[in-house]
């Protein structure tokens, strides 16, 4: 069964929802919103890729996917409705549009436009600025193949455009999800 434009896909860990942490051997819900778009999982495996396509994505993979990929929603009437990306039994239909990066032999990878920029602390000043992280600058984590035909590599110093940052959690680490044309300057 494949789809002709969409990737069939499932939640990593079967789980629409990534809202628990462990501590010790006690299991912590973390939030208990469906609309918390923080508390989604954002994690598919590809279970097959659209017919004829012929992209870098096999079976198999991991998409970072959209916050609404996997999440429920309440219709008019208040009962609970899977969203549009729902196909059948806790598989989902994930448009190109609708992922972000892929994990491909154990290395991600951007998808098309997109790039990947971490956040740094901010710097030393006269004046105090009550923020954790250095406005609009950040270090290039994952960047595409555009920004490295123009010499913007991993580890790169780098600003961005402001209201661009659209943050994930990759691998334990806060990144912020922007495309390329959003990448203003390297430092």
């Amino acid at each position: 069964m494949r789809s002709p434009f969409s990737f069939i896909a499932k939640p990593v860990g079967d789980r629409r929802y990534d809202n628990t942490k462990r501590i010790g051997d006690k299991e912590l819900i973390t939030s208990t919103s469906e609309e918390n778009h923080l508390a989604s999982n954002r994690l598919a495996i590809v279970q097959e890729v659209p017919v004829g396509y012929e992209g870098p994505i096999k079976k198999g993979d991991t998409l970072l996917v959209h916050h609404n990929v996997f999440k429920f929603y309440n219709d008019i009437k208040g009962k609970k409705q899977s969203g549009k990306s729902f196909f059948k039994d806790e598989l989902f239909l994930v448009d190109p549009e609708q992922f972000f990066m892929y994990r491909q032999d154990g290395a991600w990878k951007p998808y098309s436009r997109y790039c990947f920029v971490k956040p740094v602390p901010p710097e030393d000043a006269m004046i105090m600025r009550p923020t954790s992280e250095e406005p609009l600058m950040g270090i290039m984590k994952y960047p595409n193949d555009y920004l490295m035909d123009r010499g913007v590599v991993s580890g790169t110093r780098v600003s961005f455009q402001p209201d661009s940052e659209y943050e994930f959690m990759v691998d334990g680490e806060k990144l912020y999800r922007m495309y390329d044309h959003q990448i203003t300057l390297t430092l």
